[in-house]
């Protein structure tokens, strides 16, 4: 049996039945009464119909020393490429790991990438219910979800590229020495994937005439911006609607030797919209980078940690970042990096990609102490949560419980993609744009650095095929005019499992449970010395 190529992009999982029952009597074969469910038979045709749509391209196990290591985080391994080939000239590559605990079963593949209760909960979206593999799946969440909630222009859903065991292979052996050790042990490059997915190097700049200007890039991973205000949130964990739940975690990630110092950044005020408020985040930021605040030049870091957290920023460090800026940001000696922070907080709040960020993490209305009841509910498990309480206790939820399978689900997914968008990254990039770069758009604002008398002009300016945005900056001073592009990009889109729900619910437990450890044992320690004890509380 064979599909037309048109046909694999066109037409319905009904219309592809037909075309395949058609084919078959064309071939003078006698139609074939399938014993499947119809409804598995198509999510069948559609697995094929994506993979063939999607892998594209093939890399070999020669090519795998042409990808460097350039980051990774809890599920990826992230790679650059330094070869000459154009295809992948600018790109990056998103390889999956799995756990480095001896279970060589709990990295294969199963043949279908959701479990039952995930297709049902993704039924309106008939690519991704269909998914054979994780990766597919997590491009697909990408593209058909995620894209659409936060605007074409900010989501870059990337490509699956084909590669054989034989590359990952050789890439676990290149890149182990660059990973940070506790990376090493927890994971490695998971070998029975089939494909990687492909992405634009959004740290760079691959349209237009480069020549030989800089580009820098700042990626910043914003985490929740809002209070919680739920009605399903217990007396016992009310501080919730008081106290970020980046400041709370941080609590529990010193405790747990992740950090070693707490930071002062406040979501609170990078989602503000205030320019004052929203400096103050980037500056924080800044200060405890961790694992929220990296910068790049030209697609290398000079600033934050590759593979985890970063060292808080000491005198050396701020030193060496001031020189690496001097041939982006001109400024007077001691002035680039604040003059870098200024025109990221201006850029920030003059491209309102916040604004939409905050709009689907507020998706989450119930909080994960509502959404777990409509979990069980889906589940058809017995509710843990309200076998622990009183009787008064339990009408709080009584709602949740009565609700309709297809609000329950309405829940749950809400805010599995309010997770992500809590979860995601994104980066803006600067270059200095030369005469001859070619654009279009209209100036939209202007940016005032009072530090420095220097006004910069925003464009929107769309370069080249695909949903890249990028923003042209252009910087007035004595006379002289620089120009900077921009582009912004949210990236990490990744499909939170709905399996990971009751993981949720006790790491929001714990969270809560060790900030108010903290705060009853700094009240301790002031009633000793007899300061009065100043909480930063979050309004």
């Amino acid at each position: 049996m064979k599909l037309l190529e048109n046909d694999k992009a066109q037409h319905s999982p009904k219309k592809i039945y037909n075309k395949v029952q058609q084919t078959q009597a064309d071939e003078g074969s006698e139609p074939q009464l399938l014993e499947l469910d119809t409804v598995v038979f198509f999510q069948c045709i559609l697995a094929v119909r994506q993979k063939s749509c999607r892998m594209e391209m093939i890399l070999r196990e020669k090519d795998a020393n042409e990808w460097v290591y350039r980051g990774e985080g809890a599920a990826n391994l992230v790679l650059a490429y330094t070869g000459s080939s154009p295809t992948f000239i600018g790109k990056v590559m998103r390889i999956r790991k799995c756990p480095r605990n001896g279970a060589e079963g709990m990295c294969m593949r199963s043949p279908s990438a959701l479990t039952a209760l995930e297709r049902l909960l993704w039924k309106d979206v008939d690519e991704l219910i269909s998914s054979s593999d994780n990766e597919i799946a997590c491009q697909l969440f990408a593209h058909h979800v995620m894209k659409p909630l936060l605007g074409p222009k900010y989501v870059d859903a990337g490509m699956l590229v084909e590669v054989p065991r034989e590359f990952l292979e050789l890439v676990e052996k290149n890149v182990i020495r660059q990973r940070p050790a506790w990376r090493v042990d927890n994971a490695r490059v998971d070998m029975h994937r089939g494909s990687v997915l492909l992405m634009s190097d959004h740290s760079v700049f691959t349209h237009g005439n480069l020549g030989s200007s800089p580009c820098i890039s700042v990626e910043i991973k914003p985490k929740c911006g809002f209070i919680p205000l739920s009605r399903f949130i217990s007396e016992g964990t009310a501080i919730k609607r008081r106290i970020t739940r980046f400041q709370m975690h941080q609590a529990l990630k010193l405790h747990q030797g992740e950090i070693s110092l707490l930071s002062k950044y406040n979501p609170l005020d990078l989602f503000s919209g205030s320019k004052e408020r929203i400096y103050k985040a980037i500056k924080d930021l800044f200060t405890t980078p961790q694992n929220n605040f990296r910068v790049f030049m030209n697609g290398s870091l000079i600033f934050g940690g590759l593979g985890g957290g970063a060292e808080d920023t000491n005198f050396g460090i701020a030193k060496a970042f001031e020189n690496a800026l001097k041939s982006v940001i001109q400024a007077d000696n001691g002035l680039c990096t604040e003059n870098l922070l200024t025109l990221v907080a201006e850029a920030v709040k003059k491209s309102g990609v916040l604004d939409r960020l905050l709009d689907v993490q507020k998706l989450d209305n119930v909080d994960i102490e509502g959404a777990i009841h409509a979990y069980y509910d889906i589940t058809r498990q017995q509710c843990i949560i309200c076998r622990e309480l009183s009787e008064e206790q339990l009408k709080r939820y009584t709602s949740l419980h009565s609700a309709s399978l297809d609000e329950s689900l309405r829940i749950v997914k809400d805010y599995l993609i309010a997770a992500t968008a809590k979860d995601c990254s994104f980066m803006i990039c600067f270059r200095q744009r030369k005469a001859g770069d070619s654009g279009s758009g209209s100036i939209c604002s202007n940016i005032y650095l009072e530090s420095t008398k220097q006004t910069f002009d925003f464009k929107l300016l769309l370069v080249g095929s695909g949903p890249h945005l990028r923003m042209m900056l252009i910087f007035k001073s004595l006379g002289a005019v620089k120009k900077l592009l921009q582009k912004v990009y949210f990236i990490d889109l990744d499909l939170k499992r709905m399996s990971k729900m009751e993981e949720y619910y006790e790491l929001d437990k714990k969270i809560v449970s060790c900030y108010e450890e903290m705060i009853k044992m700094d009240q301790g320690i002031n009633s000793q010395t007899c300061k009065p004890l100043k909480l930063r509380t979050e309004f």
